[in-house]
């Protein structure tokens, strides 16, 4: 999320662009108009080919927009909220807030994406042949609506391969759990799947690259590297989950808070808790009581020369202002805020009193502690 920029919002969802999609939005503009509009539309003026080329690619985007979306309404409308939907380098992602608890819904939310774009395809099909009924093949209009055509189904096929997490291995695992209603194990099948779609993708591309197509086969490298990559996590995040259900966050909370008064200057806090004690997330005591809470990100944001001055309580969050979690909240739910947020500790606050502190750290060492036991 730190590396994406808000384009606003569409049915509520937050649209973001990860700062690697300027690189295949570039790459793709550069190939149509430096390319493929020359070379299948000859007789074009210079400028035309790079205004149809800009088109085209911004046309795209919005085609894999309008497909990530599509999964996003058919995933609200099942009861499932959609944080944000993010265009990056390898096309775009909707971040779901929970996976589904149904075959039928996880079928439905991954065939939505395909099929918005086979419709996506056949209308710029349609508008092709109205543009060659009236002027010809080569008008710019019918070049740009060609493409788009294609690239729209091969965008759906692709998808549809069944390895997860591309929506043909989402439509895989439902069929999965719903034959053997165990989510865990069609999980694990469709993870199993996308790793060997993206090792054949891998050395489809290594071939490519060593028979002259550099570039083509670099790029199905890097899909077949991050289809990989991706249905690992996937698989890994499920495994935890199942690992982490029904814990809660005061099973694996800290309960002993290290605190620091609030004119304790930043650079004895630095010295004498955090480099000597390892804390990175400290309460701040005044009068017996928690005023709020000092992190290392508070005091990054402190320039070096004014450690020695600032105290704790003018670098602190106010306590009400922390976000703060609940000793019954899941302990699964506060894992996933703290990674997507990159946050390393959370106060645990009940009644408005401070009970704990629940860090990434104690959480992986409780997962840890579980599974050298045995115990799930």
């Amino acid at each position: 999320m730190r590396n994406t920029l808000n384009l606003g919002r569409i049915f509520n969802i937050q649209i973001r662009i990860d700062y690697t999609w300027f690189i295949i939005f570039l790459l793709i503009t550069w190939s149509l108009g430096s390319y493929y509009f020359p070379h299948y539309y000859p007789g074009w003026q210079s400028l035309t080919y790079w205004i149809v080329a800009l088109s085209t690619s911004l046309i795209f985007f919005t085609c894999v927009l309008a497909h990530e979306v599509a999964h996003s309404l058919v995933s609200e409308a099942h009861g499932t909220p959609v944080r944000d939907i993010t265009l990056f380098i390898f096309g775009g992602a909707a971040q779901i807030a929970s996976e589904p608890d149904k075959p039928g819904k996880e079928f439905l939310m991954a065939f939505a994406g395909p099929l918005v774009s086979i419709v996506i395809a056949i209308l710029f099909r349609l508008v092709f042949g109205f543009v060659v009924l009236v002027n010809s093949r080569f008008h710019p209009v019918a070049a740009l609506a060609y493409w788009l055509s294609r690239i729209n189904i091969i965008l759906a096929v692709f998808n549809l391969v069944p390895g997860f997490p591309l929506d043909g291995g989402r439509l895989l695992r439902a069929a999965v759990w719903g034959i053997t209603g165990n989510f865990k194990r069609a999980t694990r099948l469709a993870a199993g799947a996308g790793r060997a779609v993206a090792f054949l993708l891998i050395f489809f591309g290594m071939f490519m690259f060593f028979t002259g197509r550099f570039l083509n086969g670099l790029w199905f490298v890097f899909i077949g590297w991050f289809l990989n990559n991706a249905a690992e996590r996937s698989y890994r995040l499920v495994a935890l989950r199942d690992t982490m259900r029904g814990v809660t966050v005061r099973e694996a909370m800290v309960k002993e808070c290290h605190g620091v008064e609030g004119n304790t200057t930043l650079e004895q806090l630095i010295f004498e808790h955090i480099i000597r004690g390892g804390y990175r997330c400290l309460p701040v005591i005044e009068n017996g009581r928690v005023i709020g809470l000092v992190t290392i990100h508070q005091v990054k944001e402190i320039p070096r020369q004014s450690w020695s001055t600032t105290t704790v309580k003018e670098a602190m969050i106010p306590i009400d202002k922390t976000k703060a979690v609940k000793p019954t909240d899941s302990l699964f739910s506060v894992f996933e805020t703290m990674t997507r947020e990159d946050i390393s500790q959370l106060p645990v606050v009940q009644d408005g009193e401070l009970v704990g502190i629940i860090g990434r750290d104690s959480i992986l060492n409780f997962i840890r502690t579980l599974s050298e036991l045995g115990i799930e």
